[in-house]
């Protein structure tokens, strides 16, 4: 489980209560059904009107992984593919076939089976960069559900709070009531700006930094397969693919 994700979310909500606290307020005054059900239900309900079917199928995925510590495999590549290349020059390509089922994630086993299929350097650039850019839309395709909720939200704390100050409006002949549902009705803005730059556009953004961890592997395990089909010395696969992620570390 990634902490930093539960951390942040633990942090957000604290801040917003012990605001309340330290102006000596009530953190029970925060809770407000109301505000809760046009911030919640309404952002919810623009967001599937405005994503398609896909997408919200995406963001789920992309939520459901979001609490997993992400782990970073491009650190084992060199070893990995200096192996492969090691049994292709002693068994030949095909013998590759036999250890498919062994690699770690479907597409470097896509990428091996083009290699052993016999694809040309230029075909098997085109279907390997085609695979990673249509599996990296799909997955920004869930950060966007986020971002336009997050678009959404604080709109709907604001029609919150404006369907409150009506409420409160109907109060005027007793100042108490109005200056308590006033309050209450400025609750809904809370919510919708909150939900939004505590929740979704944090996420929006974690998921997007780990559609780009995942790119620069996938371009690892591209250059890799390439270099497979190239017949490189298994050494120098290690040290290309080494070079890739002191590239990245001084970057």
């Amino acid at each position: 489980m990634d902490r930093l994700v539960l951390s942040g979310l633990l942090l957000g909500a604290g801040a917003l209560i012990g605001t309340q606290l330290l102006e000596g307020g009530h953190p029970a005054a925060l809770a407000q059904g109301p505000a809760a059900v046009i911030v919640g239900l309404g952002t919810l309900g623009a967001t599937l009107l405005s994503a398609t079917s896909e997408a919200l199928e995406s963001a789920r995925q992309e939520l459901r992984l979001l609490l997993l510590r992400p782990a970073d495999p491009r650190r084992a590549l060199p070893t990995r593919f200096r192996d492969l290349a090691l049994i292709a020059r002693k068994e030949g390509l095909v013998a590759l076939d036999r250890h498919l089922a062994r690699l770690p994630t479907p597409f470097m086993r896509r990428a091996i089976r083009h290699v052993i299929d016999g694809c040309d350097e230029q075909q098997l650039r085109a279907v390997l960069r085609s695979d990673i850019e249509a599996r990296e839309s799909a997955r920004l395709a869930g950060a966007s559900v986020f971002e336009i909720a997050g678009g959404y939200a604080p709109t709907m704390g604001i029609l919150g709070a404006v369907l409150g100050l009506v409420r409160a409006m109907e109060a005027l002949s007793d100042p108490d009531a109005l200056g308590q549902g006033i309050a209450v009705a400025f609750i809904a803005t809370i919510y919708g700006v909150g939900l939004a730059n505590l929740v979704l556009l944090p996420i929006a953004t974690r998921i997007r930094q780990r559609v780009d961890a995942q790119s620069a592997e996938d371009e690892m395990v591209m250059e890799g397969a390439l270099a497979l089909q190239a017949g490189l010395p298994p050494r120098a696969i290690e040290r290309l693919l080494v070079a890739h992620l002191a590239d990245e570390e001084s970057a």
